[in-house]
């Protein structure tokens, strides 16, 4: 993995206690900005913030942050704005997707229906913009309405590909870019922001958090086929049978014999692996080398990640930065 404090790796653990003081006042701050007028609002909000999460994007905007000194307000308040957008997605995702489980518990559509979980939803993201705009910031809020309108056209470019079995790699890495590397980039760019960083910082920390976010998707994607459901919090070969076509199975399609193919296209139209096995899916994939590649893949964007982060002032935040990349590609949920 690269460097560390002591000379070794640093574990998820050591990076989350450089920034936990700072994540804990992200969290109170979700807490207290999630609070609506109308209870439903507020009762989504909470069951979403008690789901847990990663938290891996306010992690970046606040080691970003901390290369350059002490993050004041502006970045806790924005690495609650990064964490609310996230979340105001996945509501909408998992409406748009049917999903039935989201880190492992009911996902809110099961629970509210549809019309609540795409309103509170839209409540989520015009109360992200709201905290934004008392930055008094235009470059802040150029940046997040140009992300949200990357991350709309994402969707919509995703469900017009739904269910169809001729997608390129470039169609994939287009969704990449707009629905995850776009969010992972910006939140990399709002730490340099409240820092005072200059412009050169910035657009170098933008590309850490797009490469990083391009490696995170992948392993996502790869994950999605040979993760333990129980660890991963969501059924295993959940994209395919939303209708999704990923990377794995985009290059293992383009060796993949007709019939073959037709074992795919028989998944896409059943929604289910009724007909045909999940593990007959996954035996084709990796019979192609659609995982190892995929992986390979990944790790070019990592290390490219990794590349601009040991570019910057040796610190314990730039060495977290650093380690998280290897932390991104070698995760198992």
């Amino acid at each position: 993995m690269g460097f560390s404090k002591l000379g070794q790796s640093f574990t998820a653990r050591e990076i989350l206690d450089l920034v936990r003081e700072d994540l804990r006042k992200v969290e109170r701050e979700i807490s207290l900005e999630s609070v609506a007028s109308v209870d439903a609002i507020t009762t989504i909000g909470k069951y979403l913030q008690d789901g847990g999460g990663k938290r891996l994007r306010p992690t970046l905007l606040l080691l970003a942050c901390r290369l350059f000194g002490e993050p004041p307000e502006s970045a806790i308040r924005l690495a609650a704005v990064i964490e609310i957008i996230h979340t105001a997605t996945l509501v909408h995702d998992d409406v748009i997707d049917i999903a039935k489980t989201r880190r492992g518990r009911p996902s809110p559509n099961v629970i509210w229906g549809n019309h609540t979980s795409v309103l509170a939803g839209d409540w989520l993201y015009m109360q992200a913009f709201q905290m934004a705009l008392r930055e008094r910031s235009f470059h802040v809020l150029d940046l997040l309405i140009g992300l949200t309108q990357m991350m709309v056209e994402g969707e919509l470019l995703q469900l017009d590909r739904i269910r169809k079995i001729d997608i390129s790699e470039a169609d994939y890495m287009e969704l990449v870019d707009r629905k995850t590397a776009s969010l992972f980039s910006v939140a990399a760019r709002l730490g340099a922001i409240t820092a005072g960083a200059d412009d050169v910082s910035e657009a170098r920390l933008g590309e850490y958090g797009w490469s990083l976010g391009i490696a995170f998707q992948l392993v996502d994607d790869v994950l999605d086929f040979t993760a333990d459901e129980s660890v991963l919090g969501k059924p295993v070969g959940n994209d395919l049978r939303e209708g999704k076509v990923t990377l794995p199975l985009i290059y293992a399609l383009e060796q993949a014999s007709g019939s073959e193919r037709e074992l795919v296209g028989t998944v896409l139209a059943d929604a289910s692996y009724h007909h045909v096995p999940f593990s007959t899916i996954l035996e084709l994939i990796e019979r192609h080398d659609g995982i190892s590649r995929v992986k390979a893949r990944a790790q070019m964007f990592t290390d490219k990640a990794r590349s601009i982060a040991m570019g910057f002032p040796e610190s314990p935040y730039q060495r977290a930065l650093v380690a998280l990349t290897d932390l991104v590609t070698e995760r198992d949920y």
